[in-house]
């Protein structure tokens, strides 16, 4: 059963007052966020803005959390904690929007190479809605009471949640009652999705180094090609999900990554594949996981590879689970913002994955996600929104991660700004007699 609205909660419309004068500088600072990315654990600059801003609005500020992490208490009398967190890094992804404040930056990626950077998974968005929501909590102190942690978490790209609560989160700040994030995605703006229980997919990252034999390109028969071991490990692996995990269930396989050689002619000693899984249930993550392995390895011996494969694992990311009764609650509350027709309850986990629930599993507290739409509405001219549940998103859009993602500002970002409010509105309460 939905959790029932507290008689004293706070309604959002009193904290949404004059967020339309705040539009075009966080319109600004969105564009200027956007143009200057920074990839996981270099978030100075923004993080830097995010530590000034919430100083500017009054509230108390940690900076260095977790590395580059910045945290903002607001502390306004008696009442409920809710923690309140957006994602602060960029990708190693050319920007190819055309748009004028495209990002030409560049970074240097953790095995020292030079790559361009973008904001290719809108958080820079998350940035600047969240700031837009600490100004306006902050400007009407006087409507609720409680205690708000925002939280600008860096490297959620390759889990910087758990740095953050390895650096101390859960002693050196106000320990929320509720944990509350968002992602933009690429839905028609104006729309918001969320699911109890699982709503976004684990993810297992594995390294894995092939050993061959090297030699000449022209005497094949002295060497073991670890090239045609990792392309016949490729092409086994597409199997894992067609083959072995039931149609009703989910799971992805993807090796996004394979580097072998350095001339054309040379028949290298090592090739690497890095090889990303996604799972929604802890039963199928195992199934995938023991598949995997099974195949490299038994593709290696095939090939008389002198010595085992090294399989490393990095970056994992468990199940984000969204608490049922909670989940409920925020529904209603973004249903009340935003209108009937305009919150949708997704049937089944996206396939992407996050880091968030590591907030709310640390501190042991019910937490909400939910994603909303940032794409031009012109993208899904005569698409009826409701059928993008079943149907899913056209590949006509582009998606997070590709180098053409960017969500629309306006009115995405009051879309933004409104939704962390209502979710936020729904805990806090109002203030009382003589406050």
């Amino acid at each position: 059963m939905p959790t029932p609205r507290s008689t004293t909660a706070v309604p959002v419309a009193p904290l949404l007052a004059g967020l339309g004068e705040l539009l075009p500088g966080l319109r600004a600072l969105y564009e200027d966020l956007h143009a200057h990315p920074e990839l996981s654990f270099q978030e100075f600059r923004t993080a830097g803005i995010a530590a000034a801003r919430l100083r500017e609005q009054g509230w108390e500020v940690t900076e260095g959390v977790g590395g580059t992490g910045v945290v903002g208490v607001l502390a306004n009398g008696e009442g409920p904690v809710v923690l309140v967190r957006a994602d602060m890094d960029g990708l190693p992804v050319k920007e190819r929007t055309g748009l004028p404040y495209a990002s030409t930056a560049t970074g240097t990626d953790p095995d020292g190479n030079e790559v361009p950077v973008m904001h290719a998974c809108g958080h820079d968005m998350h940035v600047a809605c969240l700031l837009g929501a600490t100004a306006q909590l902050a400007a009407t102190r006087d409507r609720w009471q409680g205690t708000v942690v925002a939280v600008f978490q860096p490297a959620e790209e390759i889990g910087g949640a758990p740095a953050m609560i390895d650096d101390g989160f859960l002693d050196r700040f106000p320990r929320a009652d509720i944990c509350l994030g968002q992602h933009v995605a690429p839905a028609p703006v104006g729309f918001v999705g969320t699911r109890p229980g699982p709503v976004m997919a684990a993810s297992d990252n594995l390294r894995v180094r092939l050993h061959g034999r090297g030699g000449h390109g022209s005497m094949p028969e002295t060497t073991v090609d670890p090239v045609v071991l990792a392309a016949a490990i490729v092409m086994r692996l597409q199997t894992v999900v067609s083959r072995e995990i039931a149609a009703a269930q989910t799971a992805v396989v993807t090796v996004g990554s394979l580097h072998a050689g350095t001339k054309e002619n040379i028949i290298p000693d090592v090739a690497e594949l890095m090889i990303n899984i996604r799972s929604t249930t802890p039963e199928v993550r195992e199934r995938v996981l023991r598949a995997v392995k099974r195949i490299v390895l038994a593709e290696a011996a095939a090939s008389g590879a002198p010595k085992d494969p090294e399989i490393v694992p990095f970056n994992t990311f468990p199940v984000t689970v969204n608490d049922r009764d909670a989940t409920h609650a925020v529904q209603g509350a973004l249903t009340e913002a935003l209108g009937e027709g305009h919150v949708f309850t997704l049937p089944q986990p996206v396939t992407g994955s996050e880091d968030f629930g590591t907030f709310g599993t640390a501190l042991g507290v019910p937490s909400v996600f939910w994603h909303f739409g940032g794409s031009d509405p012109a993208l899904y001219r005569d698409i009826d929104p409701a059928t993008l549940l079943e149907n899913g998103i056209p590949d006509t859009v582009p998606a997070n991660h590709s180098p053409f993602f960017a969500p629309v500002p306006e009115p995405t970002l009051e879309i933004g700004v409104t939704t962390l409010l209502a979710a936020a509105a729904h805990w806090l309460t109002k203030p009382t007699t003589g406050v």
